[in-house]
């Protein structure tokens, strides 16, 4: 029987969701804990890869299993997981549901604040500048974003995606109590895009790059026309979607 699980995750002490040969993963600490909890082998797989120091506030995984699995198992789950991690529930979905290529949007949320602050320091980017960004451009320049569906400025070199073609849903920044927070939805994401994204729309807040300049970038399909990334710590996945009835319990 196939199961999704839901779950969130504080990325700081991991290198990332997707299993690595060095170094640990969320993905590895689960399915160590999965194989443990239900006594046979489990695998799973993420909806999505995030990078090292990423965060997911929601987050989806299925795996397979010969045992009838119920919600009980949820609190001896997360005996057994680190305090970093944390199960949800557990979804009884059907055969071929797919964790990954079945999810239809992807929303992401980046915070930064302008004041040091070791209570937010894990979570959010502190942009200790001198001047903050000019948040009205930044929109002007996210707005923009909507209106292209290739962001090969903004992956990763190498990154072996088979496509650049992403649809964003909405793109904007909002003002925070201690700084902003970037908030961005799509169907697919490619690998270090939105990280990638907000460095670059930091750099038309600050006056470094304009409008048109921005509009070159994303015509130009060169990583390296677009602005540096933003640290991980800042950037957190907050919402999977899934079409409607997907995920019935």
């Amino acid at each position: 029987m196939r199961y999704f699980l839901e779950l969130a995750y504080l990325g700081t002490a991991y290198h990332g969701w997707q299993l690595q040969p060095n170094a640990i993963t969320v993905q590895e600490i689960l399915d160590q804990k999965l194989s443990t909890l239900l006594a046979e082998p489990i695998y799973t797989l993420g909806c999505g890869r995030t990078d090292a120091g990423v965060h997911a506030k929601n987050f989806y995984a299925h795996f397979d299993s010969s045992k009838n699995i119920s919600n009980q198992l949820i609190t001896n789950l997360n005996g057994m997981l680190p305090s970093d991690i944390v199960a949800k529930k557990f979804i009884l979905v059907n055969d071929d549901a797919h964790v990954r290529f079945d999810a239809i949007a992807r929303g992401y949320e980046y915070r930064m604040h302008f004041f040091k602050n070791p209570f937010v320091e894990s979570q959010s980017y502190y942009f200790h500048f001198k001047n903050k960004p000019d948040i009205n451009l930044m929109n002007d320049a996210a707005k923009l974003l909507l209106t292209h569906q290739d962001f090969e400025c903004f992956s990763k070199t190498h990154s072996g995606s088979s496509t650049s073609i992403c649809k964003i849903n909405y793109a904007y920044w909002e003002q925070t109590e201690d700084g902003f927070v970037f908030k961005i939805s799509a169907n697919r994401f490619l690998r270090n895009m939105v990280r990638a994204i907000v460095g670059t729309l930091l750099d038309v807040g600050i006056g470094r790059i304009n409008l048109v300049e921005f509009q070159q970038i994303l015509a130009s399909r060169n990583r390296s026309n677009a602005g540096t990334s933003v640290p991980a710590n800042g950037l957190a996945l907050v919402s999977v979607i899934y079409p409607d009835g997907y995920l019935k319990d």
